[in-house]
């Protein structure tokens, strides 16, 4: 990582530096491999960034295991089986749900089919999850996102949500 740039120029930071330099702000960490959990890890406590970082991933057991490792002091969103259990907690169907988690990380839609949209957020809501939505590039989706009441977006386009952000009159 210390010799890749970003547009052949600028240097690519560690999560670290990224920890050390904004230490008042909150992360949200995919866990794409089941390596990277313990290094993960192990950053969180050296920065003593318990309540800073929130791991997620696809893979509901590499969350579990997460949490189990680190107790309850990490804060874990849901993997796709607990989003499953709340997509259908939101339209009055049973399903089993981890209490650890704080937030739903979810896309728009799957494959077609909504994820987001009022019935989730209520029920998310309801059992004082946070809803994070990825990845929202457009201003438009970004506002009827906020509309619904959802507490995250994750985007690659930080402008254009910083613009939507500043319209709205929560940007300092």
């Amino acid at each position: 990582m210390r010799h890749a740039r970003v547009a052949g120029r600028e240097p690519v930071p560690l999560f670290e530096e990224l920890l050390e330099t904004f230490p008042e702000v909150r992360w949200n960490v995919d866990v794409k491999a089941e390596p990277a959990l313990r290094p993960l890890l192990d950053l969180i406590e050296r920065a003593d960034a318990w309540g800073r970082v929130c791991v997620g991933s696809f893979s509901e057991a590499r969350v579990v295991r997460a949490q189990r490792l680190a107790g309850p002091r990490l804060a874990t969103s849901y993997g796709t089986r607990g989003v499953l259990g709340l997509r259908l907690r939101s339209w009055g169907l049973p399903a089993a749900l981890r209490r650890s988690a704080v937030a739903a990380q979810v896309p728009v839609s799957q494959s077609g089919v909504p994820v987001v949209d009022p019935l989730f957020v209520r029920a998310a809501h309801a059992r004082g999850l946070h809803v994070h939505v990825w990845t929202v590039n457009e201003a438009e989706r970004m506002h009827r996102l906020l509309d619904l009441g959802v507490d995250g977006i994750m985007t690659d386009h930080i402008d254009t949500l910083r613009k939507v952000m500043e319209d709205r009159g929560v940007w300092a």
